[in-house]
Formats: C-alpha cells, structure tokens, sequence
C-alpha cells in the first residue's frame, strides 16, 4: 500500500512537472536600434539573424519584429508607446509567459526606459511581467562621442548618416552627456543606480574587421564596415566602430565580449552586431530553453 501511494505521489509530481512545462509558451522579440523602422526584418536585421531565433522555439510563428519611430526621445508615443504597444500585443494575441528580448543599440535603451519606469504606462507592468531577459547587442548605455560629432553638424555627419540617420532627437538623447543624466534620473541598470527588475545582458562588440582580403570584413556589407573602421579611429581604444566598449557595458551585465564567443574569435562591428555574423545567431539561441 505504501509504495503505490509512493507511486502515485512520483505519478502526480512528473505530471505536475510535465503541465508546467506545457504551460511555458516563449516568445522573442527584436528591438531596432535608432531610426524610423518600417520593415526592420529585411531594412534593419536581415532574415538570418531572425530565422536562427526562430529555430529555437518549440512555436516558431511566436517572434515579434518591432517597428518603431526611434527617432524621436524614448519617452515619446512613437517610441516608447510603439514598443509597448507592439510587446503587449504580441504578449496577448500569441499567449506569451517568457518573452526573451533582442536589442541593438539604441533599442537597449529603449527597453531600459520601459524596465526603469513602469508606472509610467499602464501597458509596462503586464510586459515585465512576462519579460524573462533582455540581451543588448551593443548597447548605447552610456552614449557616443559621435552622437555629439553628429548633432554638432562636422565631417562625421555624413559618415555616420547611414548609422544614425541626421539630426533627430533620439542621437541627441545618445550624447555623452545626455545619457549622463538619463542614467542619474531616469534609467535603471548602471552604477550606483538601482538594478533592473529583469537580465540585461549586454553583447560588447571590441573592433572593426576591415582589411578586404579578409572575409570576416565582408559579413554585413564591406562599405559599412570600412566606414566604422574610419570613425573607430577617431575614437580610440576598445570599440565596435560607434561605440566605446565602456558604453556597451555600463548597463546592466556583460554577457561576453565578441572574441570570446565568435567564430574565429573575430570582433563584431556595431554593424555586424545585428546581423548573423560568425555565428552570433546560434550563440543568441542560448537564451531559449533547450
């Protein structure tokens, strides 16, 4: 009598298990970095990158493109409303209870704002709720000189047009000082602030690859690299081109550094970033349940 009531007590725990699991339903959604995004799919992250993400869920139709108008201040209804609007609907037409978030630059402050305010829109709290992490492809956390060089209108704002797009609030809210005092007053996550209520795990990019007979140069298109290997140098020390390494990593956690994880130990420019380059995409995979 003992051991079937011993048995059935390991009957119910693995069934209770098994309904648990079932009940989990995952999502991912992709958070573009600065700009006006239409189709940010095929404009902004190329379908690879998409379709790695994808392959990984037990539901493949549940991944959520955003697009936004980042081109404005996060707080705005074009921005930060767009987003909450996007993520709550995707949340509940698709049934999501763990929604894995990917950004890429600016996008990472994006969802740092809806983490750091939740009270600010009645749509935020139910999203975090349900937000298990959010991995930060090169986050803008604490801004870049070359917003700074874009607002000021010199040689680098036609450079950097393709990357930034012109004059637009959303750059100059990534000035060095600007975000200076976003960070103090605003956004959760960096030093001597409060933390996140959920994983921010950022994604350093290190360099630029740009030598021609070097195929790693070529992945997200050459001519966009060699212009991040040109405003690199005028940065200095540890960066992807846009950013410095610092900024990448003022938020939240590092997750690891490009070299450590890529394929080749190349670096990943902050164009490379939002693409599948040397194997990021399986790499991303890793923050789905197996």
């Amino acid at each position: 009598m003992r051991s079937r009531r011993i048995g059935a007590g390991l009957l119910a725990l693995l069934l209770g298990t098994a309904t648990a699991q079932a009940a989990e339903t995952w999502g991912v959604a992709f958070v573009h970095g600065t700009g006006r995004q239409q189709q940010a799919d095929r404009d902004y992250w190329q379908p690879m990158i998409i379709e790695r993400l994808r392959g990984g869920l037990a539901e493949p139709h549940n991944v959520l493109v955003v697009n936004c108008d980042f081109s404005q201040y996060a707080w705005t209804p074009a921005a930060a409303g767009c987003l909450a609007g996007q993520l709550a609907g995707f949340i509940e037409e698709r049934g999501i209870t763990h929604l894995a978030v990917i950004t890429h630059s600016h996008g990472g402050n994006m969802m740092r704002w809806l983490l750091s305010n939740p009270t600010y829109d009645r749509r935020y709290p139910p999203i975090i709720q349900r937000l298990h992490t959010v991995v930060a492809l090169a986050p803008s956390s604490a801004g870049t000189p070359l917003a700074d060089a874009v607002m000021d209108g010199n040689r680098f704002e036609s450079v950097l047009g393709w990357l930034l797009g012109y004059r637009n609030d959303a750059v100059r809210m990534q000035q060095v000082s600007h975000m200076a005092v976003y960070n103090a007053l605003w956004l959760y996550g960096t030093a001597g602030r409060p933390a996140l209520p959920r994983p921010f795990r950022a994604v350093v990019g290190t360099g630029v690859q740009s030598a021609p007979w070097h195929a790693g140069s070529a992945c997200g298109g050459y001519a966009l690299n060699l212009g991040l290997a040109f405003t690199r140098a005028w940065l200095g020390g540890c960066s992807d081109g846009f950013l410095h390494c610092n900024s990448q990593r003022a938020a939240g956690t590092e997750w690891f550094a490009d070299r450590a994880r890529t394929r080749g130990g190349l670096p990943l420019s902050h164009n490379q970033s939002r693409r599948d380059c040397f194997g990021l995409g399986a790499i991303l995979r890793e923050t789905l349940p197996p």
